[in-house]
């Protein structure tokens, strides 16, 4: 090897190292920083315990549009801004009453109504109940023996699937076509199991739809506990000709005017590229929705908090985007993506939290396998913090539709394993998040977008 090109290899080499070096001394201020001067849990417990639910178009989503606008014009951003959209309203009504009615025998079991559904008759719905385990039998058991009655649709998620979000996925459909196929057979209602791994008390909201049906064809859906969905299964084998009641009074409205809260520090050398981290702000109205997605919305503030407090320029445009609707509708992502085409905007990286305030465990990457290889090439950087997994998937549902012509996605992913406990019901509370969990995984955030802003991505 000649003289001149060895040198040259030393110090590339050493320049690598230098850097890695820094890095990895910035990767520890940022983790100091979010677990003694973050703001997160105290935006959270605001978020949760002040304002409550946030469903979308209701007065506590408009309350926490103000609440997080306000936060972040503190935070010092170089613009803070409200993003006109459109979204569902949608309103529970009174406490939904379900009872499982076996000759003179009447069991109350716990149930809330799905998101979108109507509303029973008045005086609440009464039929016999024919109980399944998938759409597909719908289509087997056909007109004749589900005409009339309450379709129970009673697949559990798989406890045999470690990935929770994979049970979930495998679960999840009933729910939310349940209504609109039972409807094309003649059934009066649909009771769903809720989607949780455990067996407890607490139903499970979550949206469904009933696509392009006729409205005259639409009828009322609810989530059943999982001990409930049990009791009524055993019920049934032991008498078939059991009926079942339940009663909500659900409506839904015009849309109304809402908005996505944004915060924008501009790049330092490349203002041009947009650099996107957020959650969704809207949640289900059973609970705080702190894990769903209070968690993610709180972590995404914390990355400008924590930049701010290291006094870090970030190269490119950084936008904190607070997604509206991602719940019922995704109309906030949408119109995020519209307004972003219209402006001709060049987004690099975009980074979503939407998976709870847990323990962060890596990242769930949405990228071509050259940039997918550049991030995972940081693992040795993220060992001392417990950061292991780097795997290609989804990333978010409010960055689905966010298109440039090259762009990196990721997902912040926790430990899932207790998510399915409280996503959607009533025990989604502030108690429910660990204030070091929820620290933790705002600074693995701000770790991979600090890293991603100073090397770029592999256009």
């Amino acid at each position: 090897m000649k003289k001149n090109t060895f040198l040259a290899l030393l110090l590339l080499n050493g320049s690598v190292l230098l850097a890695q070096n820094n890095e990895a001394k910035t990767i520890k201020e940022i983790y100091n920083s979010s677990l003694t001067n973050s703001k997160c849990y105290s935006w959270l417990d605001y978020l949760s315990n002040s304002i409550g639910g946030r469903l979308s178009g209701s007065t506590n989503a408009e309350k926490a549009v103000q609440y997080t606008k306000s936060e972040m014009e503190k935070l010092g951003f170089d613009r803070v801004y409200l993003q006109e959209v459109m979204v569902p309203k949608w309103v529970r009504g009174t406490k939904e009453t379900a009872f499982i009615l076996d000759n003179k025998t009447k069991i109350s079991v716990p149930i809330c109504a799905l998101g979108g559904s109507i509303a029973t008759p008045k005086n609440g719905l009464t039929a016999e109940v024919i109980e399944v385990q998938s759409l597909k039998e719908l289509t087997e058991l056909g007109v004749d023996k589900i005409k009339g009655k309450i379709v129970f649709f009673n697949r559990p998620m798989d406890n045999s699937v470690i990935e929770s979000f994979e049970a979930y996925s495998g679960a999840v459909d009933q729910r939310g076509a349940g209504a609109k196929e039972a409807s094309k057979f003649g059934a009066v209602g649909t009771i769903i199991r809720s989607m949780n791994l455990r067996l407890d008390d607490f139903p499970h909201t979550g949206n469904q739809s009933y696509g392009d049906i006729p409205m005259s064809q639409y009828i009322p859906t609810a989530a059943i506990s999982t001990n409930g969905a049990e009791l009524l299964s055993k019920s049934l084998k032991k008498n078939p000709k059991l009926t079942f009641y339940f009663k909500q009074s659900c409506e839904q409205f015009d849309d109304v005017l809402s908005y996505n809260v944004i915060g924008e520090i501009k790049g330092s050398e490349h203002p041009e590229n947009i650099m996107v981290v957020g959650g969704h702000l809207d949640s289900w109205d059973l609970a705080d929705g702190s894990h769903d997605d209070g968690a993610g919305v709180v972590q995404s503030m914390e990355v400008a908090n924590i930049f701010k407090n290291l006094g870090y320029k970030p190269k490119n445009t950084i936008r904190v985007v607070l997604f509206m609707n991602e719940e019922n509708g995704l109309r906030g992502g949408k119109k995020y993506e519209e307004l972003a085409q219209a402006n001709k905007e060049n987004h690099i990286f975009a980074f979503e939290s939407d998976s709870g305030g847990f323990t962060p465990r890596g990242f769930s990457l949405d990228c071509d396998e050259a940039n997918f290889n550049k991030i995972t090439s940081y693992k040795n950087l993220f060992k001392p913090y417990l950061i292991h997994s780097f795997e290609k998937g989804h990333s978010g549902s409010d960055i689905g539709p966010l298109t440039s012509k090259t762009i990196v996605k990721a997902g912040l992913h926790p430990d899932s394993q207790r998510y399915f406990d409280y996503h959607h019901a009533a025990n989604d509370t502030f108690d429910a998040v660990n204030k070091r969990e929820l620290e933790l995984g705002a600074a693995t955030m701000a770790s991979l977008i600090y890293l991603i802003d100073q090397n770029g991505i592999v256009k």
